[in-house]
């Protein structure tokens, strides 16, 4: 299991009543032994979803770079 924290930064607020998408600087930090750092920009209703999404990307990334490695 890969283990990561996200801290979410809001490039641009979702308008109100859920009626588009914002954009969220989403900095992901993998623990040991994935001490990884990844930066991503992603369009999303809100924080929660996007660091959702930037710790689904990150788990996927390193997941790859672990295979191909081996």
């Amino acid at each position: 299991m890969i283990m990561a924290n996200a801290i979410v930064d809001a490039i641009e607020e979702p308008p109100p009543h859920g009626q588009g998408l914002g954009s969220f600087k989403v900095t992901v930090y993998g623990k040991e032994p994935h001490d990884y750092v990844r930066i991503y920009t992603i369009q999303a209703k809100s924080d929660d979803k996007a660091a959702r999404e930037g710790l689904e990307r990150f788990v996927s990334d390193i997941e790859a770079l672990l295979k191909s490695k081996h």
